[in-house]
């Protein structure tokens, strides 16, 4: 059974391989991925989060835990960021490997990735708002980046110190309860 990573783990700052598209030990995986996303009320996992150092992705924004038919996982294997459009906008995100804080983070509010699915036929997405966001905080997982390593050193301290707060007071994966101040880049 699958669990997740939580930060400091060094496996979250690793730089992911690519997985073979069509192979079709990626579904079993991306399922169990799934699973686990919904259980933390995440909308987006990726392979790092979970231990598996592989360029694969769980994303679900539109899942509302309320109504378990409206379970739609969009599995991407091998994303990679095309274009980014946008004034940046910052914004608070939550992250299931980084529980009990909410850090701002700056990104460009739109994104389009080319990624295979599962059956390693190749796909472009595009999206705003929570997707675009989504996607971006994702693929950032795959290059070794959490929250921590998007916001600028003062930032990075108050969130280190808020997550250790957290921590203490035994945050898990999902819990996004503790505001971080000043914006990250």
């Amino acid at each position: 059974m699958l669990k997740i990573v939580t930060s400091p783990d060094p496996i979250l700052a690793t730089v992911c391989e690519p997985c073979t598209p069509g192979d079709r030990e990626l579904v079993r995986l991306s399922k169990q991925m799934a699973h686990l996303m919904y259980k933390s009320d995440g909308c987006g996992i990726a392979a790092p989060q979970v231990g598996i150092t592989k360029r694969l992705v769980v994303i679900d924004v539109d899942y509302d835990p309320a109504d378990k038919s409206t379970q739609d996982p969009l599995v991407l294997v091998n994303p990679e960021i095309m274009e980014l459009k946008g004034e940046p906008e910052t914004a608070g995100e939550g992250c299931l490997s980084c529980p009990g804080v909410n850090v701002p983070i700056t990104r460009q509010p739109w994104a389009r990735v080319r990624y295979y699915d599962l059956d390693g036929e190749l796909w472009e997405i595009e999206g705003d708002g929570l997707l675009g966001r989504c996607l971006q905080h994702e693929i950032d997982h795959l290059n070794g980046r959490t929250l921590f390593e998007s916001c600028d050193a003062a930032t990075r301290i108050e969130a280190l110190r808020a997550y250790d707060e957290a921590k203490a007071k035994g945050a898990r994966p999902g819990d996004t309860s503790i505001e971080v101040g000043a914006a990250c880049a």
